[in-house]
């Protein structure tokens, strides 16, 4: 399938793409466009938009865009469950200290923008440091099992 977010990723549209190719569609491409552009484009290409203004997966009810995907494809893995807090804590501002990784992972991102301007460039480098959490995350969530 074809996916559409808005350009210059940061953390959660490098974070949903993650997602998305390793747990709901593993031959996702995706696109990246000015958020101007996404409903006419979706509209041409048929591509799901997702972490945009106005869209079904995006922010809803203090959810990030990370957050509705797993809501709508109906994951629960407890790994996948703590990287979701990480995610949503770096990427709303607002609950930056609710988890301890989140200014870590935030400034991941940061960095990763700088060395890799282009969209599909970051994605495939940051795939390595979500891959690497999310296993860290499945040992976490399992210590943390009553």
């Amino acid at each position: 399938m074809l996916w559409i977010t808005r350009s210059h990723v940061h953390v959660d549209r490098v974070a949903c793409p993650w997602l998305i190719t390793r747990f709901v569609d593993s031959d996702a491409e995706f696109l990246f466009v000015p958020a101007s552009q996404i409903e006419k484009v979706a509209a041409e290409s048929g591509a799901i938009p997702f972490d945009a203004p106005g869209v079904e997966l995006g922010h809803h009810e203090n959810r990030c865009s990370f957050e509705s995907i797993i809501l709508k494809y109906g994951l629960k893995e407890p790994g996948l469950l703590r990287l979701a807090k990480i995610v949503h804590a770096a990427d709303m501002a607002e609950d930056i200290d609710s988890d301890p990784i989140a200014r870590g992972l935030e400034a991941i991102a940061s960095g990763y923008s700088l060395r890799f301007p282009d969209d599909l460039e970051n994605l495939e480098s940051q795939f390595e440091v979500y891959d690497a959490l999310y296993a860290w995350c499945r040992l976490d969530a399992a210590k943390s099992k009553p």
